[in-house]
């Protein structure tokens, strides 16, 4: 009776810490650029902690870290990410960059390199990865917008993270959701980019 006792009480503590790892909050750390560090708007309205909002009120327990960094680009965030990494031992990383890379009319190709390197180190600390692409203005032409674009996508097959393929979908063609300056999006569109993201994330924060 006494070892049944004892087997009884360890197998009750192994399903009460089995418990606890399912229930404890998952950290995620996104690491984008100004569109995900509320440039020019009122903290607490960009996309960013729109999703906090919304995972609270989902019930999901969660803790964002908001890394993002304005004028941020691949190499960045790369250059970042292992110290990222090492402190906040996430179990999701969001990686929002490439827009500034594109802007400067940067090579493809060393954009692409620096995103798969994010995702291998992301993925080598068993944290699952979600990219989230953009798209550059037609001006920049049509060869080097399409290789841009079409990067994300490739990355996304080949490294087996979940994309949201434009971040800027029902915004971009919208003068009247943009900031003066006409690159930022205003507050009213953050809502609109949060209803981008969330399909996508919203599946991988439910997976154990």
């Amino acid at each position: 009776m006494l070892a049944f006792l004892k087997k009884l009480s360890v197998g009750v503590l192994m399903l009460a810490a089995s418990a606890s790892a399912y229930s404890a909050p998952k950290t995620v750390l996104v690491v984008g650029d100004s569109l995900s560090a509320e440039y020019g708007l009122t903290r607490g309205a960009g996309w960013v902690a729109l999703l906090e909002q919304k995972l609270k009120a989902e019930k999901i327990d969660a803790r964002i870290v908001n890394a993002s960094i304005s004028g941020e680009t691949t190499s960045g965030g790369r250059a970042r990410l292992p110290a990222l990494l090492t402190q906040h031992k996430p179990q999701i990383v969001v990686i929002e960059l490439g827009a500034n890379d594109g802007l400067r009319g940067l090579p493809v190709a060393s954009a692409e390199a620096n995103l798969r390197q994010m995702v291998t180190l992301s993925q080598k600390q068993d944290a699952k990865v979600m990219l989230i692409g953009m798209r550059m203005p037609p001006n920049y032409g049509r060869a080097y917008t399409e290789r841009f674009f079409n990067m994300y996508g490739a990355l996304s097959k080949d490294m087996k993270a979940p994309l949201v393929p434009f971040m800027l979908e029902g915004v971009a063609d919208k003068p009247a959701l943009f900031q003066a300056d006409r690159l930022h999006p205003n507050a009213q569109a953050h809502p609109i980019i949060l209803n981008n993201i969330w399909p996508a994330f919203s599946t991988m924060i439910r997976q154990r």
